[in-house]
């Protein structure tokens, strides 16, 4: 099983090595169980994001300092359970809640600038993951292998491409794919730059929808919904940024 979201491409390693472990077996992951504990995962982050958005004093060192530490801690956590595939909930539930910190202090300095553009990133996130979901549920897209390896090599491309753009902006050269600033002009190049990672990321979820299937198929222990659904949150929090920040370029 092959998906460009990192957490879910060792989906197939995960259940090739669960037929191996010793011990008394355990019920197979069903859908299901993917869906609650995303729907779990969804509502820790949600009300830690909402928290830290009533509660830290805004336009403070305090605040930048949790959204700093946070945003890193989160990275850090994100990658030792994708690359250990842990599947307990006692580690992935901090992540949701770090991730939380986050998206709570960065979502009130948008709306700040912005009035109204997080409720239209959340609906555009979770609107364009239930297209995503339909599309995949009618056989409109499906994870073909020349489909998968598109979206993969697309993925990789766009990432390297902001990542070289951010690196020369740190030297002080803008290469133009992106705006860093919350309040300056924006030129189409970085618009366009934008829908092209919005529209990556959207395909990405096809990916993971056939993973999570075809692990369900395979019958992989029922911990590893856990893993899937850290998986789905990864995702969903890359597109809410991506679509954050596209909305806050055609506001200017």
């Amino acid at each position: 099983m092959q998906s460009s979201n990192p957490v879910l491409t060792r989906l197939g390693e995960a259940a090739r090595a669960s037929r191996y472990e010793t011990g008394a077996p355990t019920r197979a992951m069903t859908m299901d169980d993917v869906v609650v504990r995303t729907v779990a995962l969804l509502a820790v982050t949600g009300v830690v994001g909402a928290a830290s958005w009533i509660l830290l004093p805004p336009s403070s060192g305090l605040t930048f300092f949790a959204a700093i530490v946070s945003s890193l801690a989160g990275l850090v956590l994100g990658l030792v359970i994708s690359f250990r595939r842990i599947t307990s909930p006692a580690v992935i539930v901090p992540y949701a809640v770090l991730q939380g910190v986050a998206l709570g202090v960065i979502s009130r300095s948008f709306e700040s600038f912005y009035s109204g553009i997080v409720l239209q990133a959340v609906i555009g996130t979770f609107g364009i993951f239930a297209v995503m979901a339909v599309l995949y549920k009618l056989k409109v897209l499906r994870a073909t292998p020349r489909f998968t390896k598109f979206v993969i090599g697309a993925l990789i491309g766009v990432m390297v491409l902001a990542f070289a753009n951010w690196l020369f902006y740190l030297f002080g050269v803008n290469l133009g794919l992106r705006e860093y600033s919350q309040n300056g002009q924006v030129s189409w190049l970085p618009i366009v730059f934008s829908l092209v990672i919005i529209g990556v990321g959207a395909l990405t979820f096809i990916l993971d929808f056939d993973a999570i299937e075809q692990g369900t198929r395979y019958g992989m222990p029922e911990k590893y919904a856990w893993y899937c659904a850290f998986g789905i949150l990864v995702g969903l929090i890359f597109l809410y940024y991506e679509i954050l920040r596209l909305l806050s370029y055609l506001r200017r």
